[in-house]
């Protein structure tokens, strides 16, 4: 396994990446796995992100296969500029407890030290407890509950909020 920055080259994988985990683990993303298929030349759009100046995406890869993805996004307010948010993670079924996930996210950690950020944010929903366990070996904390953070058609999930201080 490697953890290597996404680039424009890696547009299509990705997409088929992110599709997987909308189907998978749809309680997990906020983006419908219908709204995803509805956008309009998502290739290019993701090519486009994947270049951004206020976000990187990590992909994990098994051979040459991508099995994993996180992003961080920065903030570009000057007085929040030492902050960024952890988002979009997700580890293919296949690669799930093998240590993928904990490679990413210290992959992700090692470049927001490296750009001088002092603080990660991340949400996750209460009842993901593998991806809890995983933000808390790695250092982040919880501070707060948002009870019905997310609302589905029959039910609502709650998130924590969690934080790393770097």
């Amino acid at each position: 396994m490697q953890v290597r920055e996404l680039n424009q080259a890696d547009a299509k994988g990705y997409y088929h990446l992110r599709l997987e985990a909308l189907l998978t683990n749809p309680d997990a993303f906020i983006t419908t796995y219908e709204q995803e298929k509805q956008r309009p030349d998502p290739i290019n759009t993701i090519a486009k992100r994947l270049e951004s100046e206020t976000s990187r995406t990590f992909g994990l890869f098994v051979e040459e296969t991508l099995a994993g993805i996180v992003t961080l996004v920065k903030e570009t307010h000057p007085k929040f500029s030492h902050k960024a948010s952890v988002l979009a993670m997700y580890i293919t079924k296949n690669h799930r407890r093998k240590g993928g996930a904990e490679l990413l996210i210290k992959e992700l950690i090692q470049f927001a030290r490296a750009i001088e950020l002092e603080v990660l944010h991340l949400s996750v929903v209460t009842d993901n407890h593998p991806a809890q366990e995983l933000y808390r070996k790695l250092g982040f904390h919880t501070y707060g509950t948002e009870e019905k953070a997310i609302k589905l058609p029959d039910r609502y999930l709650d998130e924590d909020h969690m934080v790393l201080f770097l």
